[in-house]
């Protein structure tokens, strides 16, 4: 059994062993908090290579376009637009039951129908032929108040801020009229908006619009002609939608962005490896929404039944 005596270990004292304890423990733990702290060098590394900071500060040579129907705002400007008039007696009953049957379909169904939108605009045309761009402007003001303000998409918000923050210029570029689309910049503290021009002599409105709605293509060629007056590099731009019909738009720019995005610009934007941002929550009818003001809801909804049983009667 001596012959085994180098196995058995040397017996210390309980200072000593407390000591060799102390200092093996010291010893792992300096060998793990430099192997901790070179995972995170390395980690970091590479999410700094996989996203790099955006938006950069200082460069002035970027920009934000923002859509601005369900991707800064729910639902659609211009119906909300109408309503405003409608409670402004600018127009008649059954006008109102156009507008929010129009609304209620954008809102449930998360999309632009284009004959909606071009029947909308033709709506909004004809009633304000003839009435003062000053006028409309001022009451604009109190629509965005009463109809608008509240249903800004918080999580899209955000994002324009960040590119204010970062001293780039914020652009809204939608369908809507451009005075009603500068109202809601100015409320955000944007830069300023890109949006349908409707031709007035004199300050009135003629009912006629100056060349054609800014929707799809036309809102590509709006950014890329701002784009060439203001001196940027769109490589370098940023661009937010919900709309398949945005992807001209979306294209043009080094960063895009699918926000809240519909089912033909969520599967284009992840074929294309895009971001996506989806502020809505809950069930599909929940996501988009369904009216928010009761008055308009219960319309709707009394639209859809009516055309419901006139179906069924004929």
């Amino acid at each position: 059994m001596a012959a085994l005596g180098w196995l058995t270990p040397r017996r210390r004292s309980a200072t000593a062993r407390s000591v060799l304890a102390g200092e093996a423990a010291a010893e792992a733990a300096r060998k793990s908090s430099l192997q901790l702290e070179q995972e995170r060098e390395e980690a970091a590394a590479e999410t700094a290579a996989a996203e790099p900071e955006f938006p950069v500060v200082g460069d002035v040579r970027a920009a934000a376009f923002f859509d601005l129907d369900n991707t800064v705002m729910q639902g659609a400007a211009i119906f909300h637009f109408g309503r405003g008039l409608y409670k402004r007696k600018f127009f008649q009953r059954r006008e109102l039951a156009r507008f929010a049957w129009q609304q209620a379909w954008f809102r449930l169904a998360g999309v632009e129908d284009p004959e909606h939108m071009q029947d909308a605009r033709d709506s909004a045309l004809s009633i304000v032929k003839g009435h003062r761009v000053s006028e409309l402007m001022s009451i604009g003001e109190e629509i965005y108040d009463e109809y608008m303000a509240d249903r800004i998409w918080p999580g899209t918000r955000s994002l324009a801020q960040a590119h204010l923050d970062a001293g780039q210029k914020v652009w809204l570029v939608t369908a809507a009229p451009v005075e009603t689309a500068t109202i809601i910049a100015r409320r955000l503290g944007l830069t300023g908006a890109l949006g349908t021009v409707a031709e007035s002599i004199d300050g009135v409105y003629t009912g006629k619009l100056v060349g054609e709605p800014l929707h799809g293509p036309a809102k590509a060629e709006a950014v890329r002609a701002l784009a060439a007056a203001e001196g940027l590099d769109l490589g370098r731009c940023a661009a937010y939608s919900d709309s398949h019909n945005d992807i001209p738009m979306l294209s043009l720019v080094g960063h895009p962005y699918a926000i809240n995005p519909d089912a033909k610009l969520r599967k284009h934007a992840k074929d294309r490896d895009w971001r996506l941002r989806d502020y809505r929550t809950g069930r599909k009818a929940a996501k988009v929404g369904i009216p928010a003001a009761a008055g308009l809801g219960a319309l709707a909804g009394g639209t859809a039944a009516a055309v419901a049983l006139h179906r069924r009667r004929h």
